[in-house]
Parts: C-alpha cells; sequence; structure tokens
C-alpha cells in the first residue's frame, strides 16, 4: 500500500499529468455539447411534442392541453418520454465516458508512479475526486437519464480539474510520515465519494431553485427557460436530492468517526480542536440539520435546496481555503510554503 522507499517513476509521473490535462480538456468539451443541448432545447421539446401529438392522433385519442402535454416529457421519476434522439447530449455523455478513461488513467498512473494511494495532497484529492463524481454521474446514467444535469456536472468537475492542474499543482512524490497509515485510505477514500455525491445533489438543489423559480414565473404569465420542460419538477430533484444525500451523510459520519480514530492513533487525541477538523464537524452539523429538517421539521422547497448548496460550500471553503491558508496538524496539501 505505501512504500517510501520505491523510488519515484518520473516518466509515468509526466503522462499522469499529460493525461490529467487532457481529460480536463475532453471534460470541458463535454460540457460545451451538454451547454448546446440545452441552448437547444426549444427545437428538442417542439419535435417531441409532435411526436406525441402524432401518436395519440394515431390512437384515436384526444390532443393534451399545454400543461399535459409538458407533464408527458418526464415524470417525478425521471422517467422521460421519446427523449432518446437528443444527439448533441448523446455525444456529450459518449465524450464525457471519454474523458472518464482518460482521467482514471491519470489518477491510476500517478498511484503506481508513487508506489501509493493517489489522494496524498490536495491536487490528487481534487483529482480523485473530480473522476469519482464523473464516475457516479455515469453510474446513475445506467439507471436514470440524468442528461438534464449534465451541464453542471461536467461544470462542477471542469472547476475541479482547473482548480487542481492550475491552483494546486503538485509534484508526484512520497507521503508525509504522518499520512503513512492504513487509515488513509479508509478516511480519505469515504470522504472522495461522500464529496463526489454531495456534488451531485448539489447540481441537482441548483436545478431545484431553477425549477422553482419557473414554476413562479409560468404562474405570473412570464416566460421561463424552455430547457427546464426537460428536467423534473422541483419536488421530484428535492426528493432524488435527499436519497443521494442521505447516503453521503452516513458517508461523511464514517468519515469523521475514522478521522477520530486516526487522530488518536497519530496524535494521541480524538479530537484537537484543528481547523480542518472543525470545519470537518461543521460540514456535518449542515448536512445533518439538513438530514433532519427535511424529515421532521418540513423544510421543503426553496430552504432544503439551499442547505445542500451550503454543506457543499462549507466543503470547498474545507478543502481549498482551509487547506491553504490555516496552517494546523492537517496541514497536507502539498504546496508550497
Amino acid at each position: 500500500m505505501f512504500n517510501p522507499t520505491a523510488p519515484v517513476n518520473e516518466q509515468l509521473a509526466s503522462y499522469s499529468d499529460l493525461f490529467m490535462l487532457i481529460a480536463a480538456l475532453v471534460y470541458a468539451g463535454a460540457f460545451i455539447l451538454f451547454a448546446i443541448d440545452m441552448a437547444v432545447s426549444s427545437s428538442t421539446i417542439a419535435r417531441l411534442e409532435r411526436e406525441l401529438a402524432d401518436e395519440r392522433e394515431a390512437s384515436g385519442l384526444p390532443a393534451r392541453g399545454a400543461d399535459e402535454a409538458q407533464a408527458e416529457l418526464v415524470d417525478d421519476d425521471m422517467e422521460y418520454t421519446g427523449t432518446g434522439r437528443r444527439p448533441l447530449a448523446n455525444v456529450a455523455v459518449a465524450v464525457t465516458g471519454v474523458g472518464w478513461a482518460l482521467h482514471a488513467f491519470a489518477v491510476i498512473a500517478r498511484g503506481i508512479a508513487a508506489s501509493r494511494v493517489p489522494w496524498g495532497n490536495l491536487y490528487e484529492f481534487m483529482t480523485t475526486g473530480a473522476v469519482l463524481v464523473i464516475t457516479v454521474y455515469l453510474a446513475f446514467l445506467f439507471r436514470k437519464d440524468l442528461r438534464f444535469v449534465g451541464t453542471f456536472v461536467l461544470g462542477l468537475v471542469v472547476a475541479m480539474m482547473c482548480a487542481a492542474t492550475m491552483g494546486f499543482p503538485t509534484p508526484v512524490g512520497h507521503l508525509q510520515p504522518p499520512l503513512q497509515s492504513p487509515w488513509l485510505v479508509i478516511h480519505v477514500s469515504i470522504a472522495v465519494l461522500a464529496t463526489a455525491l454531495f456534488t451531485l445533489t448539489t447540481a441537482m438543489a441548483i436545478l431545484q431553485l431553477l425549477q422553482h423559480n419557473a414554476a413562479r414565473r409560468a404562474a405570473e404569465g412570464r416566460r421561463t427557460w424552455s430547457f427546464l420542460r426537460l428536467v423534473p419538477s422541483a419536488g421530484a430533484l428535492e426528493n432524488w436530492s435527499y436519497r443521494i444525500n442521505a447516503v453521503g451523510f452516513v458517508m461523511w459520519t464514517f468519515t469523521v468517526i475514522a478521522g477520530a480514530i486516526w487522530a488518536e492513533a497519530s496524535w494521541g487525541r480524538y479530537w484537537n480542536w484543528d481547523t480542518k477538523e472543525v470545519w470537518s464537524f461543521v460540514i456535518w452539523v449542515v448536512y445533518a440539520a439538513y438530514m433532519h429538517a427535511r424529515a421532521t421539521r418540513g423544510w421543503t422547497g426553496v430552504r432544503s435546496a439551499w442547505l445542500s448548496i451550503i454543506g457543499f460550500s462549507c466543503i470547498v471553503f474545507n478543502y481549498t481555503i482551509v487547506n491553504t491558508y490555516f496552517p494546523g496538524l492537517h496541514s497536507y496539501a502539498g504546496l508550497p510554503s
């Protein structure tokens, strides 16, 4: 797992850096394709409505009203009618898959080059987190048509890759002694996976807010983005976000507990009031408040979406600002002093 005496494979590390940059560019291309698909959604919707109208006419059924026709496009279980032929979105998914393959190779190659797990500093944490975000997104695509959230997921991933490669570049090397522990694999891997789930739910929360605003504008007789007619309702987005956040919250709870056990093994105390520890607990409190308020207090709609976004904002703050500007026991970002 850890071999601090093994030489660093510089050539393989250079390939990792190259493929990481290529993956970032491929993701940027996928993001652009998803964005264009979103921009031309009005023509997609018009085609779908024509197809649905033709099917009803062929079946001898009466034509639907505008509201009923919109409801036919997607239901609250994220099941779509006739949206398979969205060539730009389909190409964007394929390009995302290519980017994922390049990205996964880059992450694995970096780990092999250093003879350790590839999440020993902030650069590696962010790039590993980004590949897991895409992994989770593509895995969900096998069960649900989540092409509607592709623009937002890819936008967040591109931001993570740019931050890692341009803001926190770190040469490959061996781990600092405190990190040479099996707890690095247990603690950090679960934290990265939880962050990936929270990234996906944040994208869904943003869409939920947009859908809520669209419903309000429609009730006032004002125009809304046509793209949102291909997005499930705000209620459906909220329900799915809550389910995924519940899994992420369990993982984050384990992350905090595992971190405390690791701290006791390394420093002799379960809790040291280190800045990173405090902010990890703050994140747990925000998501605990979200889970409690959503389940028992009826905090639905806009308030639950904002709580989810605030929780993810705390995660971003913890892994960027805290790691960069707050020295402490967890100062392992890998950045030069």
